[in-house]
Parts: C-alpha cells; sequence; structure tokens
C-alpha cells in the first residue's frame, strides 16, 4: 500500500479556491479568469514561475460552504488565453494529491500555504484482487459510457492502467455529487479509492436500470391509451358513417345519457339526480369503472316507469264476474277486492285520488293451507282490476339486500326485488304477489322481513328508498298480496301492517265445482283428449275429492284427475277401451285403485278406532289445514307400580300441560261425575297420540284427553261420529280455541257429523260455509261435564266394560 514519502520536498503553492467543485489528479478543466480569487492564483503563480524553471503551479482546493478541504490537487497552468465563450481563461491539469500544510507569504494578492505531496504509487506486480477490481470497474465504466455514447471515452478508459489514475477518472462523472468527490479526493490510498469509485458507480448504474424501468412502464401505458384513444375515435367515426348509411340521427346515439334524460318523463327528484350522474359521466374517462356503474344506474333509472299507470277497471260487476268465473269459493277474498275497487270508483269521482303524497293502493295477506288458490288469486285480481301482474317469490330468501338493493359501490350491485317488480310491470300500480312470506329466513346478511316493513306499510312506502337507485319510489298504488302457510311464522311488526284474509279451505262442494269448471278441463288438454271423448260425472269427481283425497287445497284432487285420464288415455291407445267415455263412481277403483281416506263413521264398527273405551277424537289445525287425530288413554297394571302420567307422540309443552290438567281435573272431580278415580290414584296413565313422528303442541286437545280419560275409566265408548276441540281447565271449564273454520272443514271431510266446540267460539260459525254447517250437529259448551255427556255412549245393558290395560 502506498504511504507518505519523505522524498517529497515541501512545497509553497498559491491557493486557488474552488466553490462546490472538485479537481482530481489527472483531470484538465478550464477556469475562468474573471473570478477573483482565480485571477490572483494564476497571476502569483506565474509571478513565482518567472524565478523558477518549469510551468506555473497552483494547489486546486475545493471549498464547500466557506471552508476548505484539507487535501488538495497540485495543478499547473498549461494554457492562458481565451475561453469558448470569448472571457479570459486559464487551462489548468491536476498533477497529484497534496496535504495542506500552514499558510505561507508569497507575491501577488493569492493565498498561499505549504503542503507536502502523497505517494499514491502501487506496488508491482498488482494483487489478483486489484487486477478483479480494475477489471471490474473498466466494465462498469465502459456500460455506463456505452449507454451515453461515449465510445471515444471507452477506448481511454480501457487504456488506464494506473490503479490511482484509473480511480481518480471517476471525477469526471457528472452523477457524482460533490461531498462524493470530496471523499474520492481525500482517500489517499489508491485500492481503497477505487473500490469507493466502483461502488458509487455500481449504485449509480443500479438506479439507472430502476429508473429506465419505470419511463419504460409509464410510456408503455403512455403509448397503450394514446392507441385505445386513437381506436375509439376511428370506432366512433366508423358509427357515424354507419349511421350516415342507414339515414339514422346522430341524436338517436343510445349513449347519449343527457339527452335521454332530459327527454324522460321523470319526476323532478329523479331527473336532478339523474342528471348530476350525467355530469359526473362526463367528467369521468373510459377507463375508468365508475363510468360503467355511472351508465348501468341510468339505464336502470331510465327503464323505470316512473310516469306509467294503468287505468283499473270500475266495472265492479265485471270484476265481480271475472273473479267468479276463475275462482269457486273465496268468497272474503272476492269481497275484499270489490270493496277496494268501489272505493277507489268514489275517491276517484270525487278528485281523492292523491291525498297527501298517497294513493289508494292495498295490503293483502292471504293465509291459507296449500293448494286453495292464493298464488293463482293474485292474478285474477289483477285480471278483474284491469291492472299488470308480477310475482316475487319469497320463499328461502335470506339476504335483506334482495328487498332493499344492493350499494352502489359493490361490484355487481342491482336493485331490489320490489324494484326490479315495478320494472317488470312497466307501471306503477299493478298487482305485486309476494308469495311465500312466511318462508323469509334471515341470517348474518340481515333479516328481508324487517325490509318488508317499509313496503308494507301504507302510510309510508310512497317515499320508499331502494339501495341502488337512491330516490324516492312510490309505491302507494300498488295492491300487494302477501301469501302464507303459517300465520304464526310471519313477524308481528309485518302483520300489523297488512290486512289478514283467511283461507280455510274448501268444502266438498266447492271441489266438486272446481274440478268440474277448472280442473278437468286442464288435465283433458294435459292428456290430449277432448271433452266429448272423456267425461267424469259428479259422483265421481265426489268420491275422488272425499275418499281418494283429504286436503285443504285442491292439489292432489287435481292430480288423481291427471292419474284417471292418463289411464283411460294409456287404455285407449292399447286398444282396450272405446272412446267416448264415461268415468262413474264405480269405475275409479278399477282405474286408479282403491280409495286413500274411508271415512272412520264408513268402517266396520269392530274396526274403528273408537271400538274400544279410552279413544277419543280430537281436531286439530297444521300448516296443510285442519286434521282429525285420534288421542288414545290406557291404564298400568298396578302390579307394575309405574305410577305418574305418562304421554307419547312428539308433544309440545303446551299439550304435555293440557294432558296433566285433564289428569288433575278427573283426580279431583271424578266422584261428581261417578268415575272409578281410585285408579288414577294407584295405577299410572298413558296418553298417546298416533302419528308419533308429527310434531304437535297446542291447548286445544284439552277436552279430547280428558274425554279419552274418562272413556277409560267409565268404559263407555266415545261416540264414533263425534269429534270436538276446546282447551280444559282445572275446574272443568271449556276455553275457547283457534281455527274452528278449519277444524269444522276437516270433521266434514272426515266424515263427522256430530262436533263440539267452546262456547265462546259460537261467533266463529259465521264463517263457516252453510253447506258444511247444514251436514254437522255442532253443540257450543261451557263445561266439560257437557262434553262427556255428549260424547259419551250409553253403557251396554247397563255395565261397564273392562278398562284396558297397558303392557
Amino acid at each position: 500500500m502506498a504511504a507518505e514519502s519523505a522524498a517529497f520536498t515541501p512545497l509553497t503553492l498559491p491557493v486557488l479556491p474552488l466553490d462546490d467543485e472538485v479537481v482530481l489528479p489527472g483531470m484538465v478543466v478550464p477556469l475562468d479568469l474573471s473570478d477573483a480569487e482565480v485571477r490572483a492564483a494564476v497571476e502569483a503563480a506565474q509571478a513565482a514561475a518567472r524565478s523558477e524553471p518549469g510551468k506555473p503551479r497552483v494547489l486546486l482546493v475545493p471549498r464547500i460552504d466557506g471552508t476548505h478541504a484539507a487535501t488538495g490537487v497540485l495543478g499547473t497552468v498549461e494554457q492562458v488565453g481565451r475561453l469558448a465563450d470569448g472571457d479570459p481563461g486559464a487551462l489548468i491539469r491536476g498533477r497529484g494529491r497534496v496535504r495542506i500544510g500552514a499558510g505561507t507569504t508569497g507575491p501577488g494578492a493569492a493565498l498561499w500555504v505549504e503542503g507536502t505531496r502523497v505517494d499514491e504509487t502501487v506496488p508491482e506486480p498488482l494483487p489478483g484482487q486489484v487486477t478483479e477490481l480494475v477489471k471490474e470497474y473498466k466494465a462498469l465504466a465502459t456500460a455506463w459510457l456505452r449507454k451515453r455514447g461515449a465510445w471515444q471515452v471507452v477506448d481511454r478508459v480501457q487504456a488506464i492502467d494506473d490503479v490511482s489514475a484509473l480511480a481518480d477518472n471517476s471525477g469526471y462523472s457528472p452523477f457524482l455529487t460533490t461531498e462524493q468527490k470530496v471523499e474520492l479526493l481525500e482517500t489517499t490510498d489508491p485500492v481503497a479509492r477505487l473500490k469507493l469509485a466502483t461502488q458509487q458507480l455500481r449504485d449509480h448504474l443500479a438506479e439507472q436500470d430502476v429508473a429506465e424501468t419505470i419511463a419504460k412502464d409509464v410510456q408503455e401505458g403512455v403509448d397503450k391509451q394514446q392507441r385505445e384513444f386513437l381506436l375509439r375515435r376511428q370506432l366512433e367515426a366508423v358509427r357515424k358513417e354507419l349511421r350516415e348509411i342507414n339515414g339514422e340521427q346522430d341524436g338517436e346515439e343510445s349513449d347519449d345519457y343527457r339527452a335521454r334524460v332530459e327527454a324522460a318523463d321523470l319526476p323532478e327528484k329523479v331527473r336532478e339526480a339523474a342528471l348530476k350522474e350525467v355530469d359526473k359521466l362526463e367528467r369521468s374517462s373510459d377507463q375508468s369503472p365508475e363510468g360503467s356503474w355511472i351508465r348501468t344506474w341510468l339505464d336502470t333509472v331510465l327503464e323505470m316507469p316512473w310516469s306509467e299507470r294503468t287505468e283499473d277497471a270500475y266495472d265492479i260487476q265485471g270484476a265481480q264476474a271475472v273473479l267468479d268465473a276463475e275462482h269457486a269459493g273465496l268468497e272474503d277474498v272476492k269481497e275484499r277486492i270489490t270493496e277496494y275497487l268501489a272505493v277507489r270508483k268514489r275517491r276517484g269521482d270525487r278528485g281523492l285520488g292523491v291525498v297527501g303524497g298517497r294513493r289508494g293502493g292495498a295490503v293483502l295477506a292471504l293465509v291459507g293451507p296449500p293448494g286453495v288458490g292464493k298464488t293463482s288469486l293474485g292474478e285474477s285480481v289483477a285480471h278483474a282490476m284491469g291492472r299488470k301482474f308480477v310475482r316475487v317469490a319469497l320463499g328461502g330468501v335470506r339476504d335483506e339486500a334482495e328487498i332493499r338493493g344492493h350499494r352502489r359501490t359493490y361490484v355487481g350491485a342491482l336493485p331490489g326485488r320490489i324494484v326490479r317488480a315495478i320494472k317488470e310491470a312497466g307501471s306503477m300500480n299493478p298487482v305485486v304477489l309476494l308469495d311465500e312470506i312466511d318462508k323469509v329466513g334471515s341470517d348474518f346478511r340481515g333479516d328481508p322481513a324487517a325490509a318488508l316493513l317499509e313496503v308494507l306499510d301504507p302510510a309510508q312506502n310512497h317515499t320508499f328508498r331502494d339501495h341502488y337507485l337512491e330516490v324516492e319510489l312510490d309505491l302507494s298504488d300498488v295492491v300487494f298480496l302477501a301469501t302464507a302457510n303459517v300465520l304464526e311464522a310471519i313477524p308481528e311488526a309485518l302483520l300489523d301492517r297488512m290486512e289478514l284474509v283467511r283461507l280455510d279451505g274448501y268444502t266438498e262442494d266447492e271441489k266438486v265445482v272446481i274440478a268440474r269448471d277448472h280442473l278437468l278441463p286442464r288435465q283433458l288438454e294435459r292428456a290430449g283428449l277432448d271433452a266429448d271423448e272423456v267425461t267424469v260425472d259428479e259422483g265421481a269427481l265426489r268420491k275422488l275429492a272425499g275418499e281418494y283425497t283429504r286436503e285443504a287445497g285442491v292439489r292432489t284432487l287435481e292430480r288423481s284427475i291427471a292419474r284417471l285420464l292418463r289411464k283411460v288415455a294409456a287404455q285407449h291407445e292399447l286398444g282396450e277401451r272405446e272412446l267416448p267415455f264415461t268415468v262413474t263412481e264405480g269405475d275409479l277403483r278399477a282405474l286408479i285403485g282403491r280409495p286413500h281416506h274411508v271415512p272412520e263413521s264408513a268402517q266396520d264398527p269392530a274396526e274403528r278406532r273408537t271400538a274400544v273405551p279410552g279413544v277419543a277424537t280430537g281436531l286439530a289445525v297444521t300448516g296443510a289445514g285442519g286434521d282429525v287425530l285420534y288421542v288414545e288413554a290406557s291404564l298400568a297394571d298396578p302390579e307394575t307400580g309405574a305410577a305418574g302420567l305418562t304421554l307419547t307422540g312428539q308433544l309440545g309443552d303446551v299439550m304435555k300441560e293440557s294432558a296433566q290438567i285433564a289428569l288433575s281435573f278427573l283426580r279431583s272431580r271424578g266422584a261428581e261425575l261417578e268415575l272409578p278415580v281410585g285408579d288414577l290414584k294407584d295405577r299410572g296413565a298413558h296418553i298417546h297420540f298416533p302419528a308419533g313422528a308429527v310434531p304437535k303442541d297446542g291447548p286445544s286437545a284439552g277436552v279430547t284427553m280428558t274425554t279419552a280419560l274418562a272413556s277409560l275409566l267409565s268404559g263407555r265408548l266415545v261416540r264414533t261420529d263425534v269429534a270436538m276441540t276446546g282447551e280444559v281447565s282445572l275446574t272443568g271449564r271449556v276455553l275457547p280455541i283457534g281455527g274452528v273454520k278449519q277444524k269444522l272443514l276437516a270433521a266434514h271431510r272426515a266424515g263427522v257429523t256430530t262436533v263440539i266446540i267452546p262456547k265462546r267460539n259460537e261467533p266463529d260459525l259465521d264463517d263457516v260455509p252453510a253447506e258444511v254447517l247444514d251436514k254437522l250437529d255442532v253443540h257450543a259448551v261451557t263445561d266439560v261435564r257437557q262434553v262427556l255427556e255428549l260424547a259419551l255412549a250409553p253403557a251396554t245393558n247397563g255395565a261397564e266394560r273392562e278398562v284396558p290395560v297397558a303392557a
């Protein structure tokens, strides 16, 4: 390594300061003599050179922020003359490093200092690491110079073999800062200086590569945008030419949203909101995703029928005739629609069409078992009123956004089902059927039933806001018909906003009329038969409705008719039957098999369920309408020691409590009824409800369980033709229950002739069809004693039957 040598004699040199500039040994630089300090140093060097041989010498010292560096460069004045711009200047060559000592005196106005030369020689031969360092520096310098196109300089750099000169050559690099050049100047060891210069050059090339990559990416993006812009302009020009060829006007372009909004018949607030979105669309670029969202929103708003309304058919008698022709029975709904039309007509005649921003819509809830025609009734209502009809299926909907729509910030956002229904109907006053509203669920995505509260509230749905549209939508003129099977599944707040209309099922006579007028013609067409080829007489239809099906609606009845007609059609094609053919009651068994629901009263007396004591017939209401259920009771053998009450049949808590109440009543009051209540204290009672796979709950089986236990204790049979319903209290009172109409219809379908109901349910008989009441002997009671007198048959020959014992 080089070290400072004593062979160098001290030098006395004038100082030529360089502000924010560094000159390294080997560099040749022009300096402007118009600067006073530079001119003073050169003149002093020239004066000293007159008495000494050789060229004038100066000390080039960097000066940063007024402070001189500790190391300078010995420079010789090669030439004094004019610079390229005509100013006086001097050409100075750097010769070697000088360590600056103390100041001294000398001729001229310059500052003179003493200095010592620095030995920068490297011993020969060069170590292998230094040789590799030289190669690396030359390779990096060559790569950088080639990028700048400086081919002549490349050759000069490659010709330098001295380590110190090679390191000082980096002083020409324009990318080095003054601080970096000063660091190179003050590094006296040539090898260390070359390492420093190599690292500086390597860092600069890395930064340059990153900058070039960024610039390339930016340029590619700019080129792509320019190319896309050019192609879009060419596409617009092609479209314009095509419109001119086809004779279209420029104003008919579908993308001109501002013209479309101004031409559309929109409410004032909707127009303002749409024009704001048009302004945003015009300011956004074609590549912006927000532009596509705005266009989709504008298309939705423009497709909405803001000012479209159908005129209601105010022919009240005609509407009544349409409803009667398309649906048999269902008098409650028909009367409600007729009343609605009559009131609408009178309001229109008196100029009361809109009051307080609200119109005269309606919200009805049609609740009843499956198959009674709730869904098809909605279309008939729209037909009778002369309105558009649209159905919204709510079964299984669990997302609140399905009702109120998604926010526009989401990808793939859509308006809610209510808005889509209005758009599909094409009018602002359609009949909207909300099908299966009791099947709506809720989870982490919200509660759709809660979102329906505003939709179905006549007091606030004239300002309904969908999350997607975010403008007010007037739903006050819409007739909403909501259908449900189970009333209890509808939230109380939602049910309070709707007018409840119950459809409790059809009587047998109504089923026959429906089958004759509606189901049979439809199934004849589907079976490829004409009405004059196959006829079904009324007796066969009645037997199909009464013994082959047992339901509140008519779906199973229609399937039975379809099966019957398919059988006839198949037999005709096989050559087994000639057409025309009339299906009578006697032909049913041969065509579709035996009946599935034979009434209990038609069974052999010994085979009836009530042929033994302890079995009573009760009435219940399920999601499929009314039904008949049997309650069985038995007493355990006293030797088994099984005391208490055992209940089976998958019973709910309320029904279990009713059984406890019935048992407690008989224990406390059984002596008054002349029943052997001692058996209840010593022997365990078992009450069973058949169809154990079906959950059962409710208080209305209280009298049925009491009657079954009383029959068991007395040994008297329960009459086969008697069915009962009612809640029982500890004092023996019969309390009111619900679903009287459905229960009486079920009793009528089951062939029961005598029905016992609570006295306080007597007003509910007004809802039961007259033809059903004519065939039933209905007894309204207040006390269990009356129930037992009516339901229990007299003891045979005055002797009691043997009490059944549980195994």
